[in-house]
């Protein structure tokens, strides 16, 4: 019997494509371009691929018999090391693909999952990926040790496969558990870390992989992050100040890239990197205006965002990479679909001041008008207000000062209430009213 060595990573192999497309699918005008650039980001040479649609996958072995005779010819003709698809396969259909077609298989998940381990640079990236990596391989642990199990040890004895497989999930089970331990207490410190910056405000990068987020880093901040023209080149998130026009400084940070079907495994894992988005005051939302699907990377982002969590922070969409696009019209038809969105070029520069200018409102609109009552001796809280926030106006009485400001719904958290009284201010009628009611004000 013919058995298939699955050995990690897949650099220098020699791959064949496949995708089976379904009815739910979104129409694109090449379907296998996404895997290909996957492929190729972990190293391998694609030679070839097939197409099939279906309106339900084949339940042994994913594509139709016609079409798996089609795909033995082509692996046999290049020679294929590794048939990838773009699909998730259980693991029986993955034994019976390897089977029948005598290559390694390996479906989207584990595809992206070897170039996240091939990226991870730190302790915490690699950490979350080993996590992934685990979870996916137990269900399919049994498949690892089928020739073990073929031999026999008398009766009532098991075969040394299923003592292997035991103590294999033993092990795998074990680290699992320990992983989510030191990943739970990254992710405490991460976040108590991130709470910790009281004095400026975040702005965080999110998007589909390979939008140009890290670029519109480095123009923004001179971060001199590494920049590559592959997916996933980002795995760890990076904070930089960014000197905001006609605002002050504020923190940018650069995420990890977002995919669509983006596996579920990564998402959990990578809560930890993902800390900075979830408490950022607004998300920059980059997508790639040039790309052909980029209504879909657009809604794929917004899945991911929903599956943390996030989906209602503060976003702004920005359009990058306005330079590569071939006629006006591409953009217009962009911008008449999300007509608030910004568009730029992080590689050219063009559009910064305008993206400033949409960030500084951004950020205003989560500010809110309050007047602030406390004792005239709560000198500590003056001085948090001015501080944190904009001073329109202060009236002195007997015991007491009232303070009329504008502060970011966090800051707004953290006042004690004790002895303090906070009363929104949302109808301007009411400022005006406080206003003219402050002579006395300075």
């Amino acid at each position: 019997m013919y058995e298939i060595e699955r050995a990690q990573g897949v650099a220098l192999e020699v791959v064949v494509l496949v995708r089976v497309i379904f009815p739910a699918d979104p129409d694109q005008d090449d379907p296998l371009d996404e895997l290909e650039g996957l492929a190729r980001t972990a190293g391998t040479q694609v030679v070839g691929g097939i197409i099939q649609r279906r309106s339900k996958p084949n339940l042994t072995t994913f594509l139709g018999k016609g079409k798996l005779q089609e795909l033995e010819f082509l692996v046999d003709h290049h020679d294929a090391d590794l048939v990838i698809f773009d699909n998730d396969l259980s693991p029986a259909q993955t034994r019976n693909l390897e089977k029948a077609l005598k290559r390694k298989v390996l479906d989207r998940t584990e595809l992206i999952l070897d170039i996240f381990a091939s990226n991870a640079r730190t302790r915490e990236s690699r950490l979350a990926v080993e996590l992934a990596q685990l979870e996916y391989s137990l269900p399919r642990l049994k498949h690892m040790w089928t020739h073990l199990s073929r031999m026999k040890m008398g009766v009532g004895m098991r075969g040394p496969g299923e003592k292997q497989l035991e103590t294999d999930r033993r092990l795998v089970e074990r680290r699992i558990v320990d992983l989510r331990r030191e990943l739970k207490v990254i992710e405490g410190r991460k976040e108590r870390q991130v709470s910790s910056r009281h004095d400026l405000m975040t702005v965080s990068l999110v998007g589909y992989t390979n939008t140009g987020k890290s670029t519109l880093m480095n123009t923004l901040t001179s971060a001199g992050v590494v920049t590559a023209d592959k997916l996933f080149a980002t795995l760890d998130t990076r904070t930089r100040r960014w000197q905001l026009p006609n605002w002050g400084p504020v923190l940018l940070s650069d995420t990890v890239g977002f995919i669509r079907n983006l596996p579920h495994r990564l998402v959990a894992s990578f809560k930890a990197t993902l800390e900075e988005a979830r408490q950022a005051e607004l998300l920059v939302h980059v997508a790639d205006g040039s790309h052909p699907q980029v209504f879909e990377q657009v809604s794929a982002v917004y899945d991911v965002l929903t599956e943390l969590g996030i989906e209602e922070k503060n976003t702004l969409l920005v359009v990058n990479k306005i330079d590569l696009l071939e006629s006006e019209s591409q953009l217009s038809g962009i911008l008449d679909r999300y007509p608030k969105a910004v568009s730029i070029s992080a590689q050219s520069g063009q559009g910064m001041d305008k993206l400033g200018m949409a960030v500084s409102d951004a950020l205003s609109r989560s500010f809110q008008d309050v007047l602030v009552e406390t004792d005239i001796s709560n000198g500590r809280l003056m001085a948090y207000l001015s501080a944190h926030g904009e001073v329109i106006s202060t009236l002195y009485n007997e015991k007491t000062v009232t303070i009329h400001c504008r502060l970011a719904e966090r800051h707004l958290g953290r006042i004690d209430r004790v002895d303090t009284t906070i009363t929104p201010l949302d109808r301007k009628d009411q400022i005006d009213s406080f206003q003219a009611d402050s002579p006395g004000s300075k």
